[in-house]
């Protein structure tokens, strides 16, 4: 990684969803768990469950079904579970917690300036929901979902598309996420990004990754920018 000079000259900010913003996970692995009582299926951990988190739900149901990264379970057995899982996400949704300064973070972002949006491999099905739920849609100009597009994060197409919304270059759009994922979409399309070490990144810390900075929380990522 080249050493950056700080403050990065950004103009626009976009920020992950689970992880990064939100706290799914108890939501996200209470639903996998009901989803195999109802199917007469062990329990997984909620700790083995967030490792799985961030590419979106088919892969976690895919993931709880079979306890292993890699593996893909019997057609017919997925297509039995995905809507068990859907029923029960849905009506938990709502139940999910922004981690600790993000309202704050959000806020001052805001107050700085700086153009939000939310890009999420999460389909739009529960992202607009939620962030409408708990009243945190009101900040974001553009919110990506990972059905929004042809292509999802790792691909760098909706990094590209919000700079393209925003009428910046990319090496203006600031990423802020907490995943591999996030690390190299941004590689991708020449964006700057910082992760959180707090999120779920399949149960790996952050530190190792291809980052412009970690950072501790939102509003720590203020101090490394200044608007373009």
């Amino acid at each position: 990684m080249d050493k950056v000079q700080f403050p990065l000259d950004v103009s626009a900010i976009v920020i992950d969803l689970d992880g990064t913003l939100l706290h799914t996970a108890p939501e996200l692995a209470e639903s996998a768990n009901r989803m195999l009582r109802d199917m007469g299926r062990p329990a997984v951990s909620q700790k083995l469950l967030m490792s799985y988190i961030g590419n979106g739900i088919s892969w976690l149901v895919k993931r709880a079904l079979t306890g292993d990264m890699h593996a893909e379970p019997d057609v017919a057995l997925f297509a039995q579970a995905l809507p068990i899982f859907e029923k029960h996400y849905t009506e938990l949704l709502l139940q999910s917690k922004p981690f600790d300064g993000v309202i704050a973070g959000l806020d001052a972002m805001k107050a700085a300036g700086y153009r939000l949006g939310c890009i999420t491999n999460k389909l739009a099905l529960y992202t607009e929901p939620l962030l409408k739920g708990i009243g945190m849609s009101k900040y974001f100009d553009i919110i990506l979902s990972g059905d929004t597009l042809p292509e999802k994060k790792p691909h760098p197409m909706p990094l590209l598309h919000a700079a393209h919304f925003f009428g910046i270059a990319a090496e203006q759009l600031l990423l802020i996420g907490d995943s591999l994922n996030d690390a190299l979409a941004a590689r991708a399309a020449g964006c700057p990004v910082f992760c959180v070490p707090y999120g779920y990144n399949h149960g790996e810390p952050v530190d190792g990754l291809d980052l412009d900075a970690v950072i501790t929380d939102l509003p720590a990522a203020l101090k490394l920018i200044k608007k373009a």
